[in-house]
């Protein structure tokens, strides 16, 4: 195994880094070239990477692991824990213990702290690299971060409606009913295509800024600047996606859904306060969840946080992990 440490992106390229990624076991969009890239000159454009390759014996890239200076002696992984929702080593399905017994062998003489967040459970990053790394004089600890509420999907709507428990059907059936009734002329929308999202951006930031105190101060023009970009560039090979529901004096609701792997995922939200009554969210999220089971998903992935609303829907909870690799009796 050979492991090289480069300070730019560009050192791997994208058709490596997308060739990696279509093998690996977690294809989620966080760990796309385009949302890393994005995402660097977003909120790290001034730090120092430190990106580390890993080859096997026959020189192919099996490996990748992607990390910003954050701090003396801390390096996180690119990506945020604040805008990406599933993080990890990008390493070929099957070998991730390969890549990370290679990546602290060749570290195990550093003092710095590597620090992962939004690591799904079921990675080996959470099960075998603490006793990976304990037998190179390094620790490893995984700490619960979130959940996230995921739905499997059944093969019709009738069946997932079937599904669910009576109180819940009924509650979404009887404010589904409401919306018809008090604004008939609603109307559910869904833009896929680069430009028509671009068009319609606006209109989600104003609903997102709108719909809960503290929003707006999240939504800042650097924010915006790197979800218009981000978004926009996995729209380019069918990543995503902007729904609302439309009323003639405006939109009431609106969602970015982001795709992958047969995952669709509900990445962000807004809606007018205005028409809290009428439960826009919930009616629209029941038109994208629908829309998912026509177009044959296997999953539909609330992504991280356990809103009340979520749990009306039927998904069950899977947990995400902060990984911490530091030497042993280092700083916390």
């Amino acid at each position: 195994m050979k492991v090289v440490v480069h300070h730019r992106l560009e050192a791997v390229g994208r058709a490596a880094w997308e060739d990696l990624r279509s093998s690996a076991r977690l294809r989620a969009p966080f760990l796309s070239w385009a949302w890393q890239t994005e995402w660097l000159h977003a909120f790290a454009s001034d730090r120092r990477l430190d990106i580390r390759t890993v080859q096997d014996g026959d020189g192919a890239l099996i490996g990748v692991l992607p990390l910003y200076e954050a701090g003396p002696g801390l390096h996180r992984i690119v990506g945020g824990a604040d805008v990406s929702d599933y993080l990890d080593v990008l390493a070929v399905a099957g070998r991730e213990e390969d890549v990370w017994t290679a990546l602290v062998q060749a570290r195990s003489a550093e003092g710095e702290t590597w620090q992962l967040h939004a690591v799904p459970a079921a990675s080996p990053t959470v099960s075998a690299l603490p006793a990976i790394a304990a037998a190179c004089g390094l620790e490893a600890a995984a700490t619960l971060e979130e959940r996230c509420p995921v739905l499997d999907l059944p093969a019709t709507w009738d069946d997932y409606l079937a599904s669910l428990p009576a109180k819940h059907r009924h509650e979404l059936q009887r404010k589904t009913r409401r919306l018809r009734r008090e604004a008939g002329d609603a109307r559910v929308s869904v833009v896929r295509r680069r430009d028509e999202i671009e068009t319609r951006f606006g209109d989600f930031f104003d609903l997102h800024r709108r719909s809960r105190v503290g929003k707006e101060r999240f939504m800042d023009a650097r924010m915006e600047k790197f979800f218009r970009r981000a978004v926009g560039e996995l729209a380019l090979v069918g990543g995503a996606a902007l729904w609302f529901l439309d009323l003639p004096s405006g939109p009431a609701a609106g969602f970015v859904v982001l795709e992958w792997d047969g995952s669709v995922g509900l990445y962000n939200s807004g809606f007018h306060p205005d028409r809290a009554a009428l439960a826009p969210g919930l009616v629209l999220l029941l038109h994208v969840i629908e829309d998912a089971i026509v177009r044959g998903k296997q999953q539909f992935d609330f992504l991280r946080g356990e809103e009340r609303y979520k749990y009306e829907f039927g998904p069950s909870p899977e947990e995400v992990f902060g990984v911490r690799i530091a030497p042993r009796d280092g700083p916390p």
